[in-house]
């Protein structure tokens, strides 16, 4: 493997990291102490340190673990211009997998989609945890959930929607994208907490397993009975990284 560039770090005491800057934007390239020959990696949309259990153990079975720094830009077109970017230069420069496993915590769920949509052929899976699938619930909180009036002004702005009639109306959510992925066979898997009001799970999850299975797409679901949008993950990560290596190699 060509050595990576950028400086070279500590991450969670424990592995060695990369981080540099890509159209501006910070990347972090997480190393496992033991790398394999095809190089897998997992990609994951946001809140790099945040429930690390499902990257540590990646990591302990040989996966690279990437992050483009993105805050508050909901996988706006821009998140997917640059995460195209990013991907060329992994995969063409530093031989990593022509596939990766996208791991979408929470709002990172609309990273992972959005690119996912954009570029199926890419993508050897999808493990979505708590993941925001429609804006209009999280952040605009039009539905059953909290909502977070600041954020879903940002969202406004970012996606350049000049009314709210737009934002309600405008049909590039996940939940009504996902043809392209049952189309490519890309297989999912989301982690939820059945107690969630933060990004209920009937509003993000529920809806694309339906859709989803309607599509004749792959997808599995794993509940949480009583928990709400925290803890992210599980106690035990072993099915998701199982499903992961599933489809990664």
């Amino acid at each position: 493997m060509k050595e990576l560039p950028g400086k070279e770090s500590v991450w969670l005491d424990s592995y060695k990291k990369n981080e540099f800057e890509i159209a501006g934007r910070d990347v972090t390239v997480i190393r496992p102490k033991k790398t394999l020959r095809s190089l897998p990696w997992a990609w994951k949309g946001e809140f790099l340190d945040a429930f690390p259990g499902t990257e540590l153990a990646l990591l302990e079975q040989g996966y690279h673990i990437v992050y483009l720094e993105h805050n508050n830009m909901f996988g706006a077109p821009e998140v997917v211009a640059e995460w195209n970017e990013l991907y060329e230069l992994l995969t063409t420069q530093y031989g990593f997998a022509r596939k990766t496993a996208l791991i979408g915590l929470s709002r990172g769920g609309l990273y992972c989609y959005q690119w996912a949509i954009a570029n199926p052929e890419k993508v050897a899976c999808v493990y979505g945890d708590a993941p925001v699938c429609d804006m209009r619930s999280w952040p605009g909180g039009k539905r059953s959930g909290d909502g977070s009036p600041e954020e879903w002004k940002s969202v406004k702005k970012v996606f350049g929607f000049s009314s709210e009639s737009e934002a309600m109306e405008w049909k590039g959510n996940p939940v009504d994208n996902l043809a392209k992925l049952a189309e490519n066979n890309v297989p999912i898997l989301h982690v939820y907490g059945d107690a969630d009001t933060v990004v209920p799970w009937e509003e993000n999850t529920g809806v694309v397993d339906e859709r989803y299975k309607k599509l004749g797409g792959d997808i599995s679901l794993i509940g949480k009975p009583g928990c709400g949008h925290h803890p992210h993950g599980l106690d035990d990560p072993t099915p998701i990284v199982d499903f992961i290596m599933k489809h990664t190699e």
